[in-house]
């Protein structure tokens, strides 16, 4: 009875051992690829079983194992772009294009952009026909009286003040006698078949009147202010004589069609 009581204590006591040795498979480090006792200022992986390390080779090496963990991944070298925040080793989160590339260049008067776009946006556009870039968007050119001002194409080639009913023209034509001065006046194109004419002696008289108005109009539409000096006019006196004004000071009178003086067109139908 006694023996039969040991040996069924032994067989019982083996149990837990047996049952250990088959389900834990040996844990080797140095397989895993653990080979390191220790890593530089811990740059590296620690294996789970064991006081062994798998180390990065180099500080850059470390550092692109952060990067590529926290999404550091855009060079944003592209035209336009910048990166967003800080770099990390050389690459950043998140990249945005420099504040002025903000046009589309796109619908109505647009025919493209200029120049290479960053995400799909523009610095400048290009405009169709019958429009111009005004720094911002392509608006459509302005043609004709347009109050003070008269445009071809959206230039500005005549000024007026508002109570006058014609248009002088951006600069004079030259010094010249009055056959010349009378012909090419008329055919001075203001617009595509739009023509001037000389103008009269009152018309020159309200040029005169109205002078520092119409100086002004005309610097700060890009034109050249009235001569003070003598103009010619298309009124008549005799067949080989016709008047002139004087435009510092507002004297009338007549001269020889042979003699040389400033001519300035005028527009005055449209």
């Amino acid at each position: 009875m006694k023996i039969k009581f040991l040996l069924l204590g032994t067989s019982l006591s083996l149990i837990p051992n047996l049952t250990f040795a088959q389900c834990v498979a040996t844990q080797d480090c140095e397989t895993l690829g653990y080979t390191e006792t220790s890593c530089n200022g811990g740059k590296g992986v620690k294996c789970p079983f064991g006081n062994w390390w798998a180390c990065f080779k180099t500080d850059s090496e470390y550092e692109q194992q952060f990067c590529d963990k926290y999404g550091f991944k855009y060079t944003c070298s592209g035209t336009g772009e910048q990166g967003i925040g800080n770099a990390c080793n050389g690459k950043y989160q998140a990249c945005t294009c420099d504040s002025s590339y903000q046009y589309t260049c796109s619908g109505t008067g647009y025919s493209g952009g200029s120049g290479t776009a960053c995400s799909g946006k523009y610095t400048s556009c290009t405009c169709a026909s019958g429009y111009e870039w005004n720094g911002s968007s392509c608006q459509q050119q302005l043609n004709g009286a347009q109050g003070e001002l008269y445009y071809c194409n959206g230039t500005v080639v005549g000024v007026k003040t508002t109570s006058m009913n014609f248009y002088v023209a951006m600069q004079d034509l030259g010094y010249m006698g009055w056959n010349n001065a009378n012909s090419q006046s008329q055919s001075y194109s203001f617009c595509n078949n739009v023509k001037g004419t000389l103008p009269t002696l009152d018309q020159l008289l309200t040029i005169y009147n109205k002078k520092s108005l119409i100086n002004s109009l005309l610097s700060t539409n890009g034109g050249t202010k009235m001569t003070e000096y003598v103009y010619w006019s298309s009124t008549y006196y005799d067949s080989n004589r016709y008047y002139i004004l004087h435009m510092y000071t507002g004297d009338g009178n007549w001269n020889t069609i042979s003699n040389n003086f400033y001519v300035r067109p005028i527009l005055t139908s449209w």
